[in-house]
């Protein structure tokens, strides 16, 4: 249980940090999230994407933050800095709630680990 509470601790402040910072307070989404970290990790933050290009980049945010759990490892950038991942084990059937929970742990983490909450 107190890691659950640290996990919703962590998130609130995150969530928080985030929306302040890059959504004028207005409180961001797990999706939103999502697709703030496939901007950082492909690096292009300042250019319009398509809206298959937005897929792609929460593409790129999921194998990233899920990367540390086994489930993906990264491959290659292609020519124009995307990067390509494989599935090294496939993600176990998880409810709704489970999977929001796995997300926001990675999140945190992925975060925690850049130093950009503490």
């Amino acid at each position: 249980m107190v890691r659950d509470e640290q996990l919703k601790a962590n998130w609130e402040a995150l969530v928080t940090k985030l929306s302040d910072q890059f959504a004028d307070g207005e409180k961001m989404d797990l999706d939103s999230i999502i697709y703030l970290i496939g901007l950082q990790e492909l690096g292009q933050p300042h250019r319009d994407f398509k809206k298959d290009e937005k897929l792609d980049l929460m593409h790129i945010a999921i194998c990233r933050l899920l990367e540390p759990y086994g489930y993906y490892e990264f491959d290659y950038f292609d020519e124009d800095g995307w990067a390509h991942y494989k599935v090294k084990e496939a993600l176990p059937p998880l409810k709704a709630g489970e999977q929001t929970i796995l997300m926001k742990e990675a999140i945190v983490n992925y975060f925690l680990e850049s130093t950009y909450i503490s």
